[in-house]
């Protein structure tokens, strides 16, 4: 087990972090959203609708009628990764998220992968989506897709360095609209269908030359890391968890309804467009926007690209707010040298982390210039892995004082978190040797610099921070 500081309910100030020896406790951020606030932020990371059209279509494209079934498993498979996050998120609420919940349960190194991995993953998504603003921005305008993901993530940078309620808001109302072309999608596609629902699990894809290829089982489990992905965002409300009130009661229910909302909202769209595409051809070319337009007509395809490039942004601007806290956090618990802490712990006027902010968004706007394969590749990769570390936590939260602790407990235990270490190894041995070598060089560098930096300091640095819940 980690070495883990449980700090008092503090006043959120401007001054950089203490140092270790120092009387004062780290800093915390305020309690300022409901479940319904952090529902609506959690939502809008995991961002349905431009999920479903910019993430999907590259799952049509490999994966053709077999799409619906493997994001169906991938669903399931995310229910018992919600379980795990439910109940180590109200066990330790922590703005860390991922990694002060299995640094305090399966160790300091362990910890310390499973940050780097969620930094990786942090770092990935929101340029990826972004990237997918300038194909339904192309009804008004023509913009090359590297530039307006770019902007999309300065834009979503300076909405991250606003209020926290503010924000939810503003991504509440864009949400709404995001569901609604969702919506449109699934009423055109159903009312259009030219295959009936057996067609789901007659698993076809067009090959080269107009050929028909069967989907085999061993694609559908190469495409669960990206299925994984797809609904990935669910997790936001542990990075949450230190400004949720009441978090032993909230985060287990923004998870479980986040997950169950975006799934229904994602699923039953891939239905709609599988069932409904004209042919196999057009299905496997992913084109949402151009079988919306011929289900309907120019205006409401226009409509609906609108709703997804506003949905884009929305996503940017949550995914910017989650990953600020994950810096944050990590500047708290004493990961980087001592300037690097006491700058991306400085918290602004509205209460964000606004250095946290800028070096995720700027950098955000960088990889928006790279390959869009590599990213999500090392994306698939990275959250499989993540994943497969929450779950061996989960699989040590009933030891020791955690044992009697306050938290909201998964049924099941332990043959959830067991299966799932299980299942999910298997998804990761089915990757990509290329993608696999790039996230597990990463990963080997950052054990250098544990070996190397944090593990020779253990009593000043990567001391992860737990605040206490003032409501427990």
């Amino acid at each position: 087990m980690s070495d883990t500081l449980r700090t008092s309910p503090t006043t959120v100030t401007e001054e950089p972090l203490a140092p270790l020896g120092n009387t004062a406790s780290p800093q915390k951020l305020k309690r300022s959203i409901g479940v319904v606030g952090g529902t609506l932020l959690t939502l809008s990371c995991v961002t349905p609708a431009s999920t479903l059209f910019v993430v999907v279509p590259d799952l049509f494209s490999s994966l053709g009628t077999a799409t619906a079934l493997t994001i169906a498993i991938g669903s399931l498979l995310c229910i018992a990764v919600a379980f795990c996050y439910s109940e180590l998120g109200t066990l330790i609420p922590s703005a860390g998220g991922e990694y002060a919940m299995v640094s305090t349960l399966a160790g300091r190194l362990a910890g310390w992968l499973v940050f780097v991995l969620s930094l990786l993953v942090v770092m990935i998504v929101p340029p990826v989506i972004a990237m997918g603003t300038a194909d339904y921005l192309a009804p008004l305008v023509h913009l090359p897709a590297a530039g307006a993901g770019a902007g999309v993530m300065l834009l979503a940078t300076l909405a991250g360095l606003l209020d926290l309620r503010a924000n939810a808001w503003i991504t509440g109302i864009f949400l709404v609209l995001e569901v609604i072309a969702a919506g449109v999608v699934a009423v055109l596609g159903f009312a259009h269908s030219e295959r009936g629902a057996g067609s789901l699990v007659d698993l076809h894809v067009s090959g080269a030359g107009g050929h028909t290829d069967t989907v085999t089982a061993m694609l559908i489990i190469s495409g669960l890391a990206i299925a994984l992905f797809i609904t990935q965002g669910f997790s936001t409300a542990v990075y949450l968890s230190e400004e949720l009130e009441n978090p032993r009661r909230n985060v287990a229910r923004t998870v479980l309804a986040t997950l169950a909302i975006s799934t229904v909202v994602i699923l039953v769209p891939v239905v709609a467009i599988t069932m409904g595409a004209p042919d196999l051809a057009a299905l496997t070319s992913g084109d949402i926007s151009g079988m919306v337009e011929a289900w309907s007509n120019s205006a409401v395809g226009t409509f609906v690209s609108l709703c997804v490039a506003l949905a884009i942004i929305n996503a940017g601007i949550v995914m910017v707010i989650q990953n600020s806290r994950v810096l944050f956090a990590s500047a708290r618990d004493k990961s980087w040298p001592e300037p690097v802490n006491n700058a991306l712990s400085k918290l602004g006027r509205f209460g964000s982390p606004w250095v946290a902010t800028l070096v995720v968004g700027v950098p955000g706007a960088a990889l928006c210039f790279v390959n869009l394969d590599t990213l999500y590749g090392v994306t698939g990769v990275s959250v499989t892995g993540m994943y497969l570390l929450v779950a061996v936590a989960a699989l040590l939260a009933r030891r020791g004082s955690h044992r009697d602790q306050p938290a909201w407990r998964m049924p099941l235990w332990p043959a959830v978190p067991v299966v799932l270490i299980a299942v999910l190894a298997y998804i990761l041995s089915q990757q990509e040797v290329t993608y696999l070598l790039w996230t597990g060089g990463i990963t080997a560098a950052a054990t250098l610099y544990w070996a190397l930096y944090l593990r020779p300091r253990k009593d000043t640095r990567w001391l992860v921070s737990i605040p206490e819940d003032e409501q427990a």
